[in-house]
């Protein structure tokens, strides 16, 4: 039979701890065949923090890591009995991943310039935003203009009484303030 990919749901946290058990099994009980690729899905997000945008790396499906198996009822067993394991996805009996959920799955890596496209449709002209980081933090405003190619916004921000313009990063920005 040939490898396939399955979930392997684990305890929300212990994702790098089951990979490295897996990893071990295939050493010590001479596995190479019948595992291949482990893989915690993550994605690359920007974020705000002490001011400065920063680009880091975050799971995008907690509890849950991608194996490569050559599934048996004795891998399965196996696999099952590691600490930190709460089984697989399809159980009773686990269901491998099409390739089509695998491409998913496996491109769900994008880069933070992909994100600007989806920062834009968070944000509309007129509408009323809170302002959670930088200088301005705790001041509401109205978004004036949007510039997807820099992923930032223009928002006007009642400053004693007159609308003064602020240029914002997106990720400085709250929506649905109401």
């Amino acid at each position: 039979m040939a490898l396939k990919w399955y979930v392997i749901r684990t305890y929300s946290g212990h994702e790098n701890k089951v990979k490295t058990n897996l990893e071990k099994l295939v050493s010590t009980k001479n596995l190479a065949g019948k595992i291949g690729q482990v893989n915690i899905p993550t994605i690359k997000v920007a974020e705000m923090k002490a001011g400065k945008k920063r680009v880091v790396e975050k799971k995008f499906m907690p509890g849950y890591i991608l194996a490569e198996l050559d599934m048996s009822d004795d891998l399965q067993f196996l696999i099952r009995r590691l600490p930190s394991v709460a089984g697989f996805v399809g159980s009773p009996d686990p269901q491998a991943l099409t390739d089509d959920e695998v491409r998913n799955l496996m491109s769900g890596e994008t880069s933070v310039e992909e994100e600007a496209p989806v920062a834009h449709m968070l944000f509309s002209v007129g509408e009323k935003v809170k302002i959670v980081d930088g200088p301005f933090a705790n001041f509401t405003g109205i978004v004036d203009e949007i510039m997807p190619d820099k992923g930032r916004l223009r928002v006007k921000v009642e400053i004693f009484g007159q609308a003064t313009p602020v240029e914002l990063d997106y990720l400085q920005v709250a929506s649905n303030v109401g």
